[in-house]
């Protein structure tokens, strides 16, 4: 294994050698792309089925796929445990749209892989929402009765005797289903992605970091070996926004989120389904396609200064967490049972929800980022609005509120860390209480209420 990759990636690579071309020559587009994870992937792919004369680059400054994209859980969730949230931030009908949107858009990708042939390990067999202590039952009951009023809602109660078989873990204590959900091999997804845009003529430019944007008109993207000329540009470094845009430094925060994957084992949850705890910061896992089990837990570790790089590791700094979590969910197994580790960095944002617009008022200059742990679907509907905005379309993709820009700011450092800890100490401690059937201390209970609506969005 790579000390570099998560083991998606390593995986990915052992079964499907990739052909990696870096730029060495100066060339003109009309729309450049930075970024080759699945937002970047996703929007060079609409952009030629739009518009096929387009001429299209992508430029990513390691393999596409070796960012988030790789180093994400695999699961397809969608917007519904949102639907809040969506609507005091965007209104009813656009909250109603949106959860709408993210339910379809995993039903569009798996159209997609099953059109253009990738074999991603992708399966929509839906989601477990559940609750292990009594202080997390009926917590998503809220968010059905809303649900349903809009008539939207694509949950229901799981019978009690069927928990354990259907989740694979006794550990729960009530569940809610939905099917509109689902589990992907993420980095053979990025692959994917990558050779179907090749096919359909997009440039695609691995171990080519942009160094520098001039912002003029048209725009020059930088790199080691050659400038890229473009009539349009769209930003799609996701975290990395920040290192060369220092705006959106206070946008986000960038989270872990670490994962262990067990070796196969026999008793799995159901074949394709994620299961998802009611915890602020969760626990979700699923099986894979040979068997095994993939455990991650959000909101470990908070980076000070949001320094992006050093969150993506191959092995997790939190494995004795992970290691008790994996024996508590399935004590019929035990630690030997591990076999791999990964970190992987999210970009959250105040609001838990990804936004988009144009760079420092430039037209022609589009970005998009924040997706919160909560993005592997909704990667598509972020680059829809992209393409959108890129081709100057007047419909819902650029009406929305997601294109409007950041809706809120952390505090800078050092106060956006010290209360990051402060709060995730807090959430630790209400929440073993919980576990415990203890109450929990009445301070811990307030800070974590802190933690936001982007609190149960980490399932990078």
């Amino acid at each position: 294994m790579s000390d570099k990759y998560s083991y998606w990636i390593n995986n990915a690579l052992e079964s499907d050698e990739q052909v990696v071309t870096p730029l060495k020559q100066d060339i003109k587009v009309d729309v450049a792309i930075v970024g080759g994870g699945y937002t970047g992937l996703w929007s060079a792919i609409l952009l030629k089925q739009k518009q096929p004369s387009l001429r299209v680059a992508v430029i990513e400054r390691d393999i596409c796929g070796s960012g988030a994209s790789g180093f994400n859980g695999g699961c397809l969730l969608t917007w519904a445990t949102k639907y809040p949230t969506l609507k005091k931030l965007y209104g009813e009908k656009e909250a109603r749209w949106l959860v709408q949107e993210s339910e379809q858009v995993i039903s569009e990708i798996q159209q997609f892989c099953d059109e253009h042939k990738i074999d991603a390990e992708l399966f929509t067999n839906g989601t477990y929402y559940t609750s292990t202590n009594s202080a997390q039952h009926g917590s998503m009951t809220p968010v059905v009765d809303e649900l349903e009023k809009q008539g939207i809602n694509s949950w229901s109660d799981v019978d009690s005797s069927e928990i354990a078989e259907k989740t694979g873990s006794s550990v729960h204590q009530q569940a809610l289903y939905s099917p509109a959900a689902g589990s992907v091999q993420p980095a053979k997804l990025a692959f994917g992605l990558k050779r179907v845009a090749i096919e359909l003529g997009v440039e695609v430019y691995e171990k080519t970091a942009m160094e520098r944007l001039e912002e003029t008109t048209p725009a020059k993207l930088v790199t080691t070996n050659g400038v890229i000329e473009a009539n349009k540009v769209i930003m799609a470094t996701n975290a990395w926004m920040i290192d060369q845009f220092k705006e959106f430094k206070r946008s986000i925060v960038v989270v872990s989120s670490d994962m262990v994957l067990s070796k196969p084992m026999k008793q799995r949850p159901e074949k394709g389904a994620t299961v998802v705890d009611s915890r602020i910061f969760v626990h979700y896992y699923r099986d894979t396609a040979d068997g095994r089990i993939m455990l991650g837990k959000g909101g470990n570790r908070f980076s000070f200064g949001n320094k992006v790089d050093e969150m993506f590791q191959s092995g997790t700094p939190y494995f004795e967490l992970l290691k008790k979590s994996f024996c508590w969910l399935f004590p019929h197994t035990s630690e030997k049972n591990i076999e791999y580790s990964w970190s992987g960095g999210s970009d959250r944002s105040v609001t838990g929800l990804p936004f988009f617009g144009h760079l420092r008022g430039h037209s022609h200059i589009v970005y998009g980022l924040g997706y919160s742990g909560n993005g592997v679907a909704q990667t598509r509907i972020g680059a829809k609005v992209l393409t959108s905005l890129v081709l100057e379309e007047d419909n819902e993709y650029t009406q929305s509120g997601l294109a409007k820009g950041p809706r809120g700011y952390f505090p800078p450092e050092p106060f956006r860390w010290v209360g990051a800890m402060v709060v995730r100490n807090a959430v630790r401690r209400k929440e073993n209480a919980e576990q415990d059937e203890r109450q929990p201390n009445l301070i811990d209970k307030w800070l974590a209420k802190l933690a936001g609506p982007a609190g149960k969005a980490d399932k990078a």
